[in-house]
């Protein structure tokens, strides 16, 4: 629960809009590297989660390396102070501008998804004179049991490179005069709450090694991705991601070579919990079985709950009264334009300041302007 004096300021700004808490996201970025720091792991934070300036300004300076997915992503990250030496950038759809745009900044390496990216890479760096180091993002077959719109790791999905395809990928790479191979990667999905999952992706990474080492290649970089996720229910009792256990699984259970660095790309987990989106409550309207709140803020300001059917904790910032439930839904003109269904939240009444809390990640970055809305703009709790 955001404190008084917090809610007497921003009851004054013109709603909706993202509101981030910088403490907590520089406590949270201090511990991610504190922890990741005791094995002498790699941390690239996912500008897909949020990629706002203020935001990347301050994991720079943590010191973090950026996994992008996008060109845009990588210019954005390097005009925020990241070396481009540390960036890493996958995606299954890399166009032929992009990739020319990453080799000219020199990144970090080009996670590879298919075959025909790889011989594209290897097309457009010669063109220039260059070598590109790429990855070979690896299928494990690893269900991450979360939404299956945010798993990324099976046969079926579109993402990476399966077991049958291994020999081919690798005697293709070695026709390649463009490309270096310098790591796997791995990534099977996101909001991942169940740390046996990471146990299991160890171990397959470790029979994947074993099979790689079998063709006579030993990689120096290996790339175990993110996915590590957040406490939506109870974003107070639960502020900073467990990335101590989360580290700690790695460290028992993957078999690194000798001198073979391990690296992350973790998102949600360090910027999720440190944002709202705050929006006004429009009207009350009342049902013969249920009592509606409409808000200022809709669906295209925050996506997550109808793209994924996702919970959001919502509180209301005004009012003390006894709770009562609520269907919390927006303005857009669609029928899964609702925050949250049967929500128990302090009885609510038209002015009303509601914090829809956890919004730190795929909040602002996936806002669009359906129904020609205004985007909402960002405040800092240092800056207000």
């Amino acid at each position: 629960m955001l404190n008084k004096t917090l809610v007497e300021k921003l009851k004054k700004i013109q709603t909706p809009f993202y509101f981030y808490d910088t403490e907590l996201l520089k406590k949270t970025a201090a511990t991610v590297a504190a922890e990741a720091k005791k094995f002498g792991y790699t941390v690239h934070y996912a500008l897909k989660a949020n990629s706002n300036h203020k935001i990347l300004n301050i994991l720079n300076a943590a010191g973090f390396g950026a996994d992008c997915v996008s060109a845009n992503e990588i210019v954005r990250a390097v005009e925020c102070g990241f070396n481009p030496k540390h960036v890493a950038y996958a995606g299954v759809g890399k166009t032929d501008k992009e990739i020319n745009k990453a080799l000219d900044l020199e990144i970090f390496t080009f996670n590879c998804e298919s075959l025909p990216e790889i011989e594209n890479i290897n097309h457009l760096a010669a063109q220039k004179g260059k070598t590109a180091d790429i990855a070979i993002r690896i299928n494990p077959n690893v269900d991450a049991h979360t939404h299956e719109y945010v798993t990324t790791g099976l046969e079926e999905n579109k993402f990476g490179i399966s077991e049958w395809q291994f020999n081919e990928v690798v005697e293709k790479i070695k026709s390649l005069n463009s490309v270096n191979l310098i790591s796997l990667h791995f990534h099977i999905g996101s909001q991942i709450t169940d740390m046996k999952v990471f146990e299991t992706l160890c171990k397959r990474v470790n029979e994947i090694q074993k099979t790689f080492e079998s063709l006579e290649i030993k990689l120096p970089h290996l790339n175990v991705g993110g996915g590590l996720g957040i406490d939506y229910k109870n974003p107070d009792a639960n502020p900073v991601a467990d990335f101590k256990s989360y580290f700690e699984i790695f460290n028992k259970n993957l078999n690194l070579y000798d001198g073979q660095k391990l690296h992350f790309e973790l998102g949600r987990s360090i910027v999720g919990q440190c944002g709202s989106l705050i929006t006004q409550v429009t009207y009350v309207k009342t049902g013969l079985q249920k009592s509606f709140v409409i808000t200022d803020g809709g669906m295209n300001d925050l996506i997550r709950p109808a793209l994924y059917q996702a919970y959001h904790k919502i509180e209301n910032l005004t009012s003390t009264k006894a709770e009562k439930s609520y269907d919390i839904v927006g303005p857009v003109c669609e029928s899964s334009d609702c925050f949250a269904k049967n929500e128990m939240i302090n009885e609510t009444q038209r002015g009303d300041i509601l914090a829809i809390r956890s919004a730190g990640a795929y909040g602002e970055v996936m806002a669009s302007q359906y129904n020609l809305r205004e985007l909402p703009k960002a405040y800092y709790s240092d800056e207000i």
